[in-house]
């Protein structure tokens, strides 16, 4: 079933009010996609506040599924492909398997391996 293209008599199209990854989910497929990325680019592709981006990212580097490393002004972030995800019902998957599935696979030298 395809979606009807929106003409320019349409109101806009809003974002959809649930989705069915979580923000953390978006987040960490923000940095496998571009592992320099800046917080204000999180936030903008998301679609979260900038102080929410940080917070994820902090949860993300306080859990073990990023590691920040400091680059001159930036950050450069390294992901941990085996860590597990949280919720009991996918707890045999990984982060890694989550970001193959979603076709984000990042390059192999920004994998931290634990």
């Amino acid at each position: 079933m395809s979606v009807p293209e929106q003409t320019e008599e349409d109101p806009p199209r809003s974002r959809p009010n649930w989705t069915f990854l979580t923000n953390h989910a978006h987040v960490l497929v923000c940095i496998a996609t571009q592992t320099d990325i800046r917080g204000r680019e999180i936030a903008e592709r998301v679609g979260i506040t900038e102080r929410a981006a940080q917070s994820i990212i902090a949860d993300l580097v306080r859990d073990g599924y990023v590691t920040r490393e400091r680059e001159g002004r930036r950050n450069r972030y390294l992901i941990n492909p085996n860590s597990p995800l949280r919720h009991p019902i996918e707890s045999g998957h990984s982060a890694g398997e989550l970001l193959e599935m979603l076709g984000r696979v990042p390059t192999s030298s920004i994998y931290r391996q634990r």
